[in-house]
């Protein structure tokens, strides 16, 4: 027979009332990314191929630039909120906060890394 109440034995098992909130930016983030994913096709698809001076005048301008910034931070967002769902589902103990904190800093360091390309070939 167990003492333990029907609270004991939920903490650590249920909610932790975050869910609606990381899908709902999951759903935000991926309803971005369908529309942006067009307008970065439509203008990094051309540059595929050209010389370094053609590209670096084409994003110089500021549509494609945008484009092209919105298009990474908004995914490398995206890529950070699903990343740690995976990682919260199939990495247990304290290898997970490990592995959570990992892939958090590389996504900003990816996206900050990213953006920087991007100003330095706009400005």
């Amino acid at each position: 027979m167990s003492y333990l109440t029907d609270l004991k034995r939920a903490v650590g098992h249920g909610s932790a009332r975050e869910g609606t909130r990381r899908h709902w930016a999951m759903t935000k983030s991926s309803v971005a990314l369908l529309i942006l994913l067009p307008f970065f096709v439509f203008t990094f698809g051309p540059m595929l191929g050209q010389p370094h001076a053609e590209v670096v005048a084409y994003f110089a301008r500021p549509f494609p630039a945008i484009v092209a910034g919105l298009f990474i931070v908004v995914g490398f967002m995206h890529f950070k909120t699903g990343i740690q769902m995976v990682i919260e589902d199939y990495v247990h103990g304290t290898m997970r906060e490990y592995v959570v904190i990992l892939t958090t800093c590389l996504s900003y360091g990816a996206a900050a890394v990213g953006l920087f390309a991007l100003a330095k070939i706009a400005l």
